[in-house]
């Protein structure tokens, strides 16, 4: 059989629709556990930033407030056991989650923990890459936010109660943040615990990737907003090439007529002279 001309063309083929058919198990878990992950992540944040500003709280709720860290520890971890049982490309999938087994194996480093809640940020923002350029950098301002936000609260509960730290108040943890992940770095703030730098040096690299990420929107937004113009001008330039062929055409015809019109009229000259001729 022939190919159909009025035949529509077959539309493309999205990251996530890829995703669902290579790993279709996966991907319906991925579906149903992704606003629950982000509670948990949120949840979790929320009680270890209570923690840390508030040192001082009773044992009680200290020893409540641990349990419900632990509880969401243990639902990353069933997540993470469920979703390796389900990927049919275990290596892959192993590859591409190494930081959310970092968190299971280590534990101890819960400041490492806070950083899920922006891991999970950034997952739906990968799920929205194609849709308004604008809604991308929504998302990697938000991850940004709250990447310093649990930065500070990490590198605060490391150094506050180190000897010779300088980082001893929740002001003094966002004020070291924010001029960290901008990669100003004053230095009237820095940790000096091995965990304090090991935070600090995970926090430069991922600022300047997120600051990449928002850079290369903006100059993308910048290329397609003038690159556009300039195709216009070019469809202009090209229509106006081509009006410009079709006027020497015209002209050309407008010659070739006249040039037949004054050979009639000769003509017409001519018959009329040997009509009175014979008469």
């Amino acid at each position: 059989m022939g190919h159909r001309p009025d035949a529509a063309p077959p539309e493309p083929v999205t990251a996530e629709a890829a995703e669902a058919r290579a790993e279709p198990g996966l991907y319906r878990w991925e579906r149903r556990t992704e606003w629950p992950m982000v509670t948990l992540s949120v949840l979790f944040l929320a009680l270890y930033a209570w923690n840390v500003l508030q040192p001082d709280m009773p044992d009680s709720l200290n020893r409540a407030i641990s349990t419900g860290m632990w509880v969401t520890w243990v639902a990353f971890a069933i997540d993470y056991v469920v979703k390796f049982a389900l990927a049919r490309e275990r290596g892959r999938f192993f590859v591409r989650h190494l930081f959310d087994l970092a968190v299971l194996v280590l534990p101890l480093l819960r400041q490492l923990r806070v950083l899920r809640v922006v891991m999970v940020l950034l997952m739906l923002n990968r799920k929205s890459q194609g849709q308004v350029r604008g809604r991308v950098v929504l998302y990697v301002s938000g991850a940004v936010a709250l990447l310093g936000f649990s930065a500070a609260l990490a590198v605060l509960e490391v150094e506050r109660r180190a000897p010779d730290s300088t980082i001893k108040t929740f002001g003094d943890a966002v004020w070291w943040t924010m001029t960290t992940i901008t990669t100003v770095g004053y230095g009237d703030y820095s940790p000096v615990t091995d965990r304090g730098k090991f935070i600090a040096a995970g926090l430069m690299i991922a600022g300047i990737a997120m600051l990449g990420v928002v850079t290369g929107s903006i100059a993308s937004w910048f290329v397609d907003r003038f690159g556009g113009i300039e195709r216009q001008l070019e469809q202009t330039s090209s229509d106006s090439r081509r009006l410009d062929d079709d006027s020497e055409a015209l002209r050309a015809e407008i010659g070739v007529l006249r040039e037949e019109i004054a050979s009639l009229r000769q003509e017409l000259t001519a018959s009329k002279a040997e009509t009175r001729g014979h008469d």
